[in-house]
């Protein structure tokens, strides 16, 4: 009896934390970059979403600014569902690789966010961010506000109007429909795989051109 006792409680306890195990998963499918969001205590904070190529760099750049509190990478820009990192890196979906960027606006703002968005990439490039090819590493500015849409259309005629780039600017300035959280093995990517080739050689020197441009705002960490 105390040996059946025994293995109905081990049962017992199996399904307890398979089901646990289960609910999480499905609470991050489900609520995406929010879960992760609250984990990264940004609850209130409002958030704004880019693609400007590889998401290993520009999480990079942006996890580096003062006011910046959480950067997540992850996929938005087209229809399917649950996108997986190898359907949109093959160019099976019509998903842009990209950030969600929370952040305080009483330590930056919106327009700052946009200004390092075009400083940090080339928009003028079709499908391309130097050598990533394809319709995922497309330049975006996601909006979710009439006001945010305003701003990046403004400052768009402002750059072409000043002359900033030599050719004409193709980023598309689109509404947030539905921002995917990637893997987790993309998080944070830049800081965890140092010695990852993709990161020497490309995101590496991009990144630390950015904080010698940038110096003056970025986090106290990050500064040599």
């Amino acid at each position: 009896m105390i040996t059946r006792n025994l293995l109905f409680l081990f049962a017992a306890l199996f399904c307890f934390i398979a089901c646990s195990e289960a609910n999480t998963s499905d609470r991050m499918q489900l609520t995406g970059s929010d879960a992760l969001a609250q984990e990264e205590d940004t609850v209130g904070l409002p958030s704004a979403v880019f693609a400007g190529g590889c998401f290993w760099c520009t999480e990079a750049y942006f996890e580096r600014l003062k006011g910046v509190k959480a950067v997540i990478s992850g996929y938005s820009g087209g229809k399917e569902k649950k996108p997986t990192y190898r359907q949109v890196s093959s160019g099976l979906s019509d998903h842009a690789e990209a950030v969600q960027v929370y952040y305080n606006p009483s330590q930056i703002t919106y327009q700052e966010l946009l200004e390092v968005f075009f400083a940090t990439h080339d928009p003028t490039t079709l499908n391309r961010q130097g050598p990533d090819v394809g319709k995922q590493y497309r330049s975006i500015v996601f909006y979710k506000t009439p006001e945010e849409k305003k701003q990046a259309e403004a400052y768009i005629k402002q750059l072409e109007e000043a002359g900033t780039y030599k050719n004409k600017i193709v980023t598309h300035v689109q509404p947030l429909d539905k921002f995917w959280i990637a893997e987790e093995y993309h998080q944070d990517y830049y800081r965890r795989n140092p010695q990852d080739p993709y990161v020497v050689s490309v995101a590496r020197p991009k990144v630390r051109k950015f904080e010698d441009n940038y110096r003056s705002k970025l986090k106290r960490e990050y500064i040599e």
